[in-house]
């Protein structure tokens, strides 16, 4: 009996040795697979332009007004974008008047559709079939809360620059600012306003085709604008600041 229960102890010793075993096998594996996957997250993070994390089609708000603006239906992009050159084309270099265009076109579909509808009843045929246009409701939604959240988030910027809490960025709009009204004096809001749609039509998809090209080369750009304005901080900026005194605006009256 005593030889038969050192058998059996000796058997389950043997067992849980090779439970345990395991264990410390599936732990160490764990903890590899676990520090594996950490070093994968590391090397997949790389340098987006503007420090975007998401895609770019999110980036546009998604729905169809990202479709358009990254060509995923390339017929109603082309239509678009085509439809902004022929404006451009009548109002700028035809100088085409925009209530006289619209005029003219009015009247002359206006009376080919009646002349057509007119002439159905004598020859014995069909009115022509006219389609109800309307706006759809989810698009003028979409684009609002988007121009909406835009124009919030300028005044934010524009209020965190005027409490003069960021002189990085006060410089950065002035500079902004500055570019804009140049633009604006050598020509008119309508050929700015066409060739903003040409950029927003031809960059964010030429940038979503060569996006990791762009983001390495915006990467190095970005490392030396930083290297040059600290060193335009410190033999500048901070020499301007240190000479403006404090509580100068608010001196005790006598």
């Amino acid at each position: 009996m005593a030889e038969e229960h050192k058998h059996e102890e000796s058997i389950m010793e043997k067992i849980a040795e090779k439970i345990h075993g395991h264990d410390d096998g599936s732990s160490s594996s764990s903890s590899d697979s676990d520090d594996d996957k950490k070093s994968a997250s590391l090397k997949t993070k790389i340098y987006r332009l503007f420090g975007r994390e998401q895609p770019l089609h999110k980036v546009f708000g998604g729905g169809k007004p990202a479709d358009i603006f990254l060509w995923r239906n390339k017929k109603v992009s082309g239509g678009v974008l085509g439809a902004a050159t022929v404006s451009w084309i009548l109002f700028e270099l035809l100088e085409y008047n925009l209530l006289t265009l619209f005029g003219h076109i009015s009247i002359l579909a206006l009376a080919v559709l009646f002349l057509w509808s007119s002439a159905t009843t004598f020859i014995h045929k069909s009115p022509p079939h006219i389609p109800e246009v309307h706006i759809p409701e989810e698009v003028v939604l979409e684009l609002a809360s988007g121009l909406r959240i835009e124009i919030n988030r300028g005044f934010t910027v524009l209020r965190d620059i005027a409490s003069g809490r960021d002189l990085k960025k006060f410089l950065l709009v002035i500079a902004g600012l500055w570019v804009l009204s140049k633009l604006g004096s050598s020509c008119n809001f309508l050929t700015l306003i066409y060739i903003a749609t040409v950029l927003l039509f031809t960059i964010p998809v030429l940038y979503e085709k060569y996006e990791d090209k762009v983001d390495d080369f915006g990467e190095k750009a970005m490392r030396e604008i930083k290297k040059q304005y600290v060193e335009f901080d410190v033999k500048v900026l901070s020499k301007v600041m240190s000479k403006i005194p404090k509580g100068a605006f608010y001196k005790k009256k006598d």
